[in-house]
């Protein structure tokens, strides 16, 4: 796989999981009353996620200065 075809894939994948995340943390806004161990557990997933988009954009941070020189 190229450096340009992973970047590719990095920045897909970056904009899944921002969605993904965004969707997550409105679900959680929306549930009103519910089991607070659900809320919880929805928010932890949330926080994991947005971990995971700062490895992702230092990666993709990676492969640019790769790809420039």
């Amino acid at each position: 796989m190229s450096i340009q075809d992973e970047l590719r894939q990095v920045d897909e994948d970056l904009a899944k999981l921002r969605a993904s995340t965004a969707e997550l943390r409105e679900q959680v806004g929306d549930m009103g009353p519910t089991d607070a161990a659900e809320r919880s557990a929805m928010l932890q997933l949330a926080d994991d996620n947005d971990e995971l988009i700062a490895e992702l954009e230092a990666r993709r941070e990676g492969l640019r200065k790769r790809l420039d020189g």
